[in-house]
């Protein structure tokens, strides 16, 4: 089975290279299954319907949040209709919306795919270990699911790292969002989990983290705010992940980054 996962859509020019460039991507390399971090796609902040439809119409068979889930107050309505929105499995008790998803691919696959915000250098939220720990084992890979993808969203890579070697052998991809900087530490652990410490972000790298340079540098050089942060919308890059998976046991034989258009371009070997 083949999995494609894309980091966080930043803005304009994060929807727009997904909407351009994800059909093709799934046509050229079979992607059975894809899964696309949408949490900063609606001007930076948040997720509105129409972005939301957007990035579903473009291939993404679920779409992940993180802590900008609920910035669109409009989310805290459509996420109880959408079965294919999931956002942070250990936010507050009540919270709208699922923190995980069990789905059938396009070609038949069973997936789980779960959400979860970490706490280092983060906002409060439960325990992350064991709301996925939770999750996991009432749909085991292998057994009632095919695959399984973990978007954790978090500041530090040594918290996605953690959780990486807490699910080895028990998921097929554990993945970080949040930073948009793409890590070059994706591997195969021990027990078969593929781990990549963060994925990166759809979005344009002439920027700060996704954003036009002048605030975020006015705001490291004075201290004070100047005005608002402006998405940048020059031409994006994909960031993510590509794994394919053991049909037998669901997990990892294969993982590679995917980094397509923009300043980041690399070619994406045969797959």
């Amino acid at each position: 089975m083949k999995l494609l996962f894309l980091g966080d859509v930043v803005g304009r020019a994060g929807r727009d290279a997904v909407a351009e460039r994800l059909p093709g991507i799934i046509a050229t390399y079979g992607f059975d299954f894809v899964v696309v971090n949408g949490e900063n796609a609606s001007h930076g902040n948040g997720l509105t319907e129409p972005h939301f439809s957007g990035i579903r119409d473009a291939g993404a068979d679920i779409v992940t949040l993180g802590d900008h889930a609920f910035d669109r107050r409009e989310t805290l309505t459509y996420i109880e209709r959408e079965t294919t929105l999931v956002r942070p499995i250990n936010m507050a008790p009540g919270t709208p919306g699922r923190g995980a998803m069990f789905i059938e691919g396009r070609n038949g696959h069973r997936v789980l795919v779960v959400n979860a915000l970490g706490r280092v250098f983060m906002g409060p939220a439960d325990d992350p270990f064991r709301a996925v720990e939770a999750a996991v084992a009432a749909c085991p890979l292998g057994e009632q699911a095919d695959a399984i993808i973990v978007d954790f969203h978090t500041e530090a890579t040594s918290e996605i790292q953690a959780m990486g070697h807490f699910l080895d052998g028990r998921v097929s991809l554990v993945v970080g969002t949040h930073t948009h900087i793409p890590t070059s530490d994706h591997r195969i652990l021990k027990g078969g989990t593929a781990l990549m410490a963060d994925a990166g972000m759809c979005g344009d790298y002439d920027s700060v983290i996704g954003v036009e340079a002048d605030e975020p540098l006015n705001r490291f050089l004075t201290g004070i705010m100047g005005g608002r942060f402006s998405p940048a919308e020059g031409e994006a890059t994909l960031s993510g992940v590509a794994v394919e998976t053991d049909p037998r046991t669901g997990l990892a034989i294969k993982v590679m980054p995917v980094r397509i258009g923009g300043v980041l371009a690399q070619a994406l070997p045969e797959f």
